[in-house]
């Protein structure tokens, strides 16, 4: 009887730790606070990870408290990446919800090699504040949008979001142009890397499709790019894409200035934003004597010295 008592004694106690441990854990971390504090939940984070840092920014009282009422109540499914202006005066309860919406800013991707339209729909799809009048803005940045992850505000203005992209790019340019060593223009090398990045699928691919550019650059050679009539081309309505699949001949003849089938050089702007591998490959070409490439089936790139080398690429990949 008397280890029954002392059992039952225990649990009591037990249970009343627990319950001023819980009802503590899930107070404000400062009743009195005015303050508030921009909180990001990245792309990707759990909610062991975003417990710990609402801990370590002082916006809950305990991490493990904050994981349970969020696996309770469904919010760790229905947490969102952005940021959240949360304050210390704010109960677990709140803030876990508050996480589930209301997000000051929205995590946007901008994938490498999109032409700017594609950079527009993408903002269009996640911006509430987008306009068409967005895209004429944006297609004078061309190859100058840089492809990244960008935390844009709801309400941002296509000037604020031109000139984060373009900050980013022009960080991500001076970093690597040390490594230059062809003789281009600075603009004449995003134009090139533009072109990189539609035609190399791997990055291991890149500076030898540089180097054939470049290389054809050099002795006055017409560059033959695919990827520049796919942009003079433009939409496809039947293929409901912006880069058309197959090419003809008589695409190769089109009356365009990007038209590398036809014009000698560069095309006049670039026809992607690049990725920093790509700005890279332009900056810094392999040192080679090819001046052909094809892609087979796997886009696996092979090259050649000559006609007759090309030639027989396209024979042995049955292109």
């Amino acid at each position: 009887m008397k280890k029954l008592f002392i059992t039952f004694a225990i649990g009591i106690i037990v249970a009343v730790i627990a319950t001023l441990w819980w009802k503590n854990g899930t107070l404000p971390v400062n009743s009195k606070a005015s303050s508030q504090k921009i909180f990001v939940v990245r792309k990707g984070q759990g909610v062991r990870e975003i417990s710990y840092n609402l801990k370590q920014q002082g916006l809950i009282k305990d991490p493990i408290i904050f994981f349970i009422i969020t696996k309770k109540m469904g919010y760790d499914k229905k947490i969102e990446a952005g940021d959240f202006r949360l304050s210390p005066s704010m109960n677990t309860w709140d803030i876990a919800n508050s996480l589930t919406h209301g997000t000051l800013d929205i995590w946007v991707t901008i994938p490498e090699g999109k032409r700017t339209e594609e950079v527009a729909e993408i903002l269009k799809k996640n911006i509430p504040t987008f306009q068409q009048s967005w895209i004429q803005s944006l297609i004078t940045d061309e190859g100058y949008l840089f492809p990244d992850t960008y935390l844009i505000p709801k309400d941002a203005t296509i000037d604020l979001i031109s000139t984060m992209m373009k900050d980013n790019f022009q960080q991500k340019f001076d970093s690597a142009k040390n490594t230059k060593i062809t003789n281009l223009t600075d603009r004449e090398t995003i134009i090139m890397a533009s072109l990189v990045e539609r035609e190399a699928k791997a990055d291991i691919d890149r500076p030898m499709v540089a180097s054939v550019i470049y290389n054809r650059i050099s002795i006055d050679m017409k560059l033959d790019i695919d990827a520049t009539l796919q942009y003079a081309l433009g939409y496809q309505t039947d293929e409901k894409r912006w880069w058309k699949k197959e090419l003809t001949s008589q695409d190769k003849t089109i009356n365009s200035p990007y038209n590398t089938y036809t014009n000698p050089g560069l095309p006049p702007g670039p026809i992607s934003n690049p990725g920093l591998a790509s700005i890279k490959a332009s900056l810094n070409p392999a040192k080679t004597d090819y001046l052909f490439y094809i892609s087979d089936a796997n886009g696996t790139n092979h090259y050649a010295k000559t006609m007759a080398e090309h030639n027989a690429n396209i024979k042995k990949y049955g292109l």
